[in-house]
Formats: C-alpha cells, sequence, structure tokens
C-alpha cells in the first residue's frame, strides 16, 4: 500500500502578491465621491467581477460591540448609498440604537478598496414600496416567512414559514405586500476612501471628508 503524502498548506505569512495595475492621484478624482464611486463601480461591473455591488457593512451596538456582514448595494445617487434588510435584525437593530455604519468595497480583481463612512436613515416607504415590489416573488415570500437574526429550530422549520407565507401571500395577484419591518436603509457619507494597490505596499489612499457642504480631498500614508 502506498501512501500519499499530503501537501503541506503554505505558511500564511508566505502569502503575498504586489499590486502593479493602477495608480490614483488627486487629479484622477471626481469633484465629489458619489461620482467617483459610480466611476469605479462602473469598471467593476463592466470587468464583470463576481458581485460587484457586495459590500461589508460594519455596525456598532450601544454597547460599543462591532458586527459585520456581507450585504448587496441596491442604489447609489447624490444622497449616499442604499441596502434593504430587516429593520428587526441585528443589523437593524444597531443602526436603530447608533445610527453610524460604514462600508467596505473590495474589487481585488481590480487592486482597489471603497471605505465608507456614514450616518444612517431609513429611506421612504414609497421607495422601500417599490424596490420589493421589483423582487424575485420567491424572495418577497422569504422577506415575510424569515425572522431574521432570531434562532430558528431547523431548516425544515424555516421550510415550513416559508410554505405558510406562501399559501398565504403566493395567490395574491401583485404577491406579497411589503412587511412593515422590512425596508431600506441610506448611509449618507462623511467620509470616503479610495485605495488603489500599489507595489511594495506603498498603496495610493485618497480620503474626500465632508466640510463646510462640500468636500475636502487629502492623500493618506499607506
Amino acid at each position: 500500500m502506498i501512501r500519499r503524502m499530503s501537501t503541506p498548506a503554505p505558511a500564511l505569512a508566505d502569502l503575498r502578491k504586489d499590486y502593479k495595475l493602477a495608480s490614483l492621484g488627486k487629479r484622477d478624482l471626481a469633484a465629489d465621491p458619489i461620482t467617483q464611486f459610480q466611476k469605479w463601480l462602473n469598471e467593476a461591473i463592466k470587468a464583470e467581477l463576481p458581485e460587484p455591488t457586495a459590500m461589508n457593512l460594519a455596525t456598532v451596538s450601544a454597547q460599543g460591540r462591532p458586527s459585520a456582514r456581507i450585504v448587496l448595494l441596491k442604489g447609489c445617487d447624490e444622497r449616499g448609498f442604499v441596502f434593504y434588510s430587516n429593520y428587526e435584525s441585528r443589523k437593524g437593530r444597531e443602526l436603530g440604537e447608533t445610527q453610524w455604519a460604514a462600508l467596505t468595497f473590495h474589487w481585488v480583481e481590480l487592486e482597489r478598496q471603497v471605505r465608507i463612512e456614514g450616518h444612517v436613515e431609513k429611506v421612504p416607504g414609497a421607495e422601500s414600496d417599490a424596490y420589493f415590489k421589483s423582487r424575485p416573488l420567491a424572495s418577497r415570500i422569504g422577506a415575510h416567512a424569515s425572522p431574521q437574526s432570531e434562532p430558528i429550530g431547523s431548516r425544515e422549520a424555516l421550510m415550513a414559514r416559508v410554505a405558510a407565507a406562501t399559501a398565504r401571500y403566493g395567490i395574491l395577484p401583485d404577491g406579497p405586500p411589503r412587511p412593515a419591518n422590512w425596508g431600506g436603509y441610506l448611509i449618507v457619507p462623511e467620509r470616503v476612501e479610495f485605495w488603489q494597490g500599489r507595489r511594495s505596499r506603498l498603496h495610493d489612499r485618497l480620503v474626500y471628508m465632508r466640510q463646510f457642504g462640500g468636500w475636502h480631498t487629502e492623500r493618506l500614508a499607506p
């Protein structure tokens, strides 16, 4: 019997990549961070990156305990950045307690990051209604069925809730209405940093900071 030798895992400290695709200077920046973000997002979409709208959402509880998760960006305009969730989920409760959050986009194939910090508010109900109606029927039923972030006994228990919600709402001509505890959040940016990877870890970091009704930009050391 021949014993096969397993390949040892590489040491994490030895895993490195030198970034070299692009550079970022003040002359490259748009006048405001939303326009600059939209430019980079469009480039990520055009490059056909997987989940280009995926972003890390970091929140903090009233006790100062942080938590983070990946959510999807569903809107970006002059107001800021929009995503949707259950208001009674952990993130919803923490956003209600502190009303501040941070977002991070990491487009690793383009060697780019965007970090956003800002104040959080709910989007108008009509806007949440319109987005909810645009979702696939199964996703709308799921929003009714899932008590997001709450303990649930089993997968079977979850699917039973889905079956009950389907029986109740699936036959309606317009499908289920938006649950009262589900809707959109708007992050109004106060600080937006654009990070472009460079060789030898000497990355380009340009940050916009809201000041006196406008935006101030400066370079940060890598």
